[in-house]
This record gives structure tokens, C-alpha cells and sequence, in this order.
């Protein structure tokens, strides 16, 4: 692993440990209502409950003791600024890890931002279709919503929750039926002014236990054995469907999934993570 992508994945891990500001987990109600602003379609989709002053909930990972549960997720990656990019051939989709994932029987969540939904509208289009995958939130822009984020740009305080409701109205103008309510910060980076900005949107933000390493990453098996020691009953691991910056993502998947199916493991999606984690069930 490069000192760029083990620079990255510490200050992912520390992103990680951020802990949310409390919360009931894994209470099912609907998410906030549709409008114009583009905010979630109402919806059973398993949610946590606000948190202390009603800051938007965040959710790790599901239950360590039901079951030999893992979700992948897979962030779909693409600022503002980096259209003329991909015009000039950069490749911030991954068809091959899509088809991939499609041959091993793996449901996924795809955190898609905005501005990729408008790139490749076919691809998030055919993923928002396809009952294998589910298409949450990772904001419009991919600008950080808090300061010292990987170097990402940021949006302001008063710039945040409108970011989200674009990328929500993004999503649907590109096909997506029923995105998600669910929300990944850019970078992972949050703080409670992010919370707080978000809070009254219905979103659960989802955060993550393993981080893969793959971002900028040469080696799979490297990024293989990182994911395999990381996961754990109830895990959600963390990796990118955006070719250029992760080249070895497909690599890893195709290692990775037949390890852990033979471990006992069952992949699901974020939603029945959240779900599993209902009180009473």
C-alpha cells in the first residue's frame, strides 16, 4: 500500500471512530416525505431514530451476535470539478466490479453523489433498477462537510443539507426509483454542525467498521487480506466502484467473497443491517 493510501485509511479509521450522538438504533419509519427539494420518498426502509436534539443519526455497523452478517458498500466518487475529466475518458465507473458482483450473487450498496449520477445516468439508472443493489446518498458535490477532509473541498454549513437534497434530485432525474435514505459523508468526515445541518432530512448516516484500503491501492491482495481481517459478525466495509481511483477494487471482490462465504458468511445490504438492529428483534 502506497504512504498516500495508508495516510488515507488511518484517517478513514478515525473518521470511523467519530462516535455518533446517540440514538435508538434501528427503528423502522418513513423517511422524510418527497419535494421538490429533492428530499427521500416516504418509505418502510429501516432508519435509525434521531439522535439527543434531533441530530442526524449515524449507524457502524449492525449486530455482532445475529448471524454471520457483512455488507458491502461502494462509494461511488466524482467532485464537482471533475466532469471535464471523465469527458476526457477518465473512467470514475466500474462496469467490471458491477458485473462482477452480478455473477457472485453479492447485494450491495452503492453511495452514488450527484454529480456521478449525472455523469452516468445509464449506469445509476440500471444499479437504482436492479433489486440486487440498493442507491443511497453520498452527497452532490463530494465536498467535505468538515474542515481538513483528505484536502476535499468544503461546503458550508448553510451549502450542506441543500448538497444532499440535490444529490437526492440528482439521483432520481438519472432513473433511480427509490434512492435510499441513507447518507455517506464525503471522506467519512463528520462533526455535529454536519449532524445537525442534516438533521429533519429522515436520513441515517452510515459510516463503516472495515476500511479496505482499496482507494488509490496497487495491490489486491493487500486490500484482500485488510478486508478478511477486518470483518466481523454485523460488518460494513468500505470501498469505491470508481476505476481511476481504485483500480483493484474488482480484484479484491472476486478474492474476497468466496473466503468469506467460506467462513459462514451471508451478504446483505446496509438496509438489512439497520434493520437487524431493531429493537425487539
Amino acid at each position: 500500500m502506497t504512504p498516500l493510501a495508508r495516510r488515507l485509511t488511518a484517517l478513514c479509521l478515525l473518521g470511523a471512530a467519530l462516535t455518533a450522538c446517540g440514538g435508538t438504533a434501528g427503528q423502522e419509519h418513513p423517511a422524510s416525505p418527497a419535494s421538490a427539494s429533492g428530499s427521500p420518498s416516504p418509505s418502510r426502509t429501516p432508519v435509525l431514530a434521531p439522535g439527543p436534539g434531533g441530530l442526524t443519526p449515524v449507524f457502524e455497523h449492525g449486530p455482532r451476535t445475529r448471524g454471520k452478517t457483512v455488507a458491502f458498500t461502494f462509494d461511488a466518487d466524482m467532485t464537482a470539478d471533475q466532469g471535464p475529466r471523465a469527458a476526457s475518458g477518465e473512467h470514475f465507473d466500474n462496469p467490471g466490479l458491477i458485473r462482477a458482483l452480478r455473477e457472485l450473487k453479492v447485494p450491495a450498496t452503492v453511495f452514488m453523489t450527484g454529480s456521478w449520477a449525472e455523469q452516468y445516468p445509464a449506469e445509476a439508472r440500471d444499479l437504482g433498477r436492479d433489486p440486487r443493489f440498493e442507491v443511497a446518498n453520498h452527497s452532490w458535490s463530494h465536498y467535505a462537510f468538515t474542515a481538513d477532509c483528505y484536502g476535499l473541498p468544503t461546503v458550508d454549513a448553510d451549502g450542506m443539507r441543500a448538497d444532499v437534497e440535490r444529490a437526492y434530485a440528482s439521483l432520481r432525474a438519472a432513473g433511480v426509483p427509490h434512492p435510499m435514505p441513507y447518507f455517506r459523508f464525503p471522506g467519512g468526515c463528520y462533526d455535529q454542525r454536519a449532524l445537525r445541518a442534516l438533521s429533519g432530512l429522515g436520513v441515517t448516516a452510515v459510516q463503516w467498521d472495515v476500511v479496505s484500503g482499496d482507494a488509490f491501492a496497487t495491490d489486491a491482495d493487500a486490500v484482500a487480506r485488510q478486508v478478511l481481517d477486518g470483518v466481523r459478525p454485523g460488518s460494513v466495509v468500505v470501498m469505491h466502484c470508481t476505476r481511476s481511483a481504485a483500480p483493484t477494487t474488482e480484484r479484491v471482490v472476486r478474492a474476497v467473497v468466496p473466503e468469506l462465504r467460506k467462513r459462514g458468511y451471508r451478504f446483505v445490504k446496509v438496509s438489512e443491517l439497520i434493520g437487524e438492529a431493531a429493537p425487539g428483534r
